[in-house]
């Protein structure tokens, strides 16, 4: 298995998908890589070579900014969001939508509220 920036490439998947599963690169992002290195995007991850794989890690190391020096970086925005007590960092604090969404309906996820039916007032008696 190929291992790019401490994350594993999946083997059956076109390469072009796999790099997907590397924190801060999407599909454009992994076509403008195989694009640069010269590496067939529909080629499965198993039959990368050693000298592919490392071109790879290569290009990726040199020109883009991926997973814990991404999330670090981002993290920091938000810290710094927050200690500003600007509008979006006090929407982050208070884990609620930050970027304009109604909150009256269909803010669930990022409230972390599960949906519970409601019962009706009236229960069943249990004969004893």
């Amino acid at each position: 298995m190929a291992r790019i920036a401490g994350v594993e490439i999946p083997e059956n998947k076109p390469v072009s998908i796999g790099l997907t599963s590397i924190f801060g690169i999407g599909r454009a992002k992994a076509r403008d890589i195989l694009e640069a290195v010269k590496i067939d995007p529909s080629k499965r991850a198993k039959d990368l070579s050693d000298a592919e794989v490392a071109k790879i890690r290569e290009r990726i190391e040199k020109g883009e900014e991926v997973e814990g020096d991404l999330r670090r970086r981002i993290s920091g925005n938000i810290k710094l969001l927050k200690d500003l007590g600007a509008y979006r960092g006090v929407r982050h604090a208070k884990k609620l939508p930050v970027r304009g969404q109604r909150t009256k309906t269909n803010s669930r996820t990022v409230r972390g509220n599960v949906r519970r039916t409601v019962t009706s007032g009236r229960r069943k008696l249990e004969k004893t």
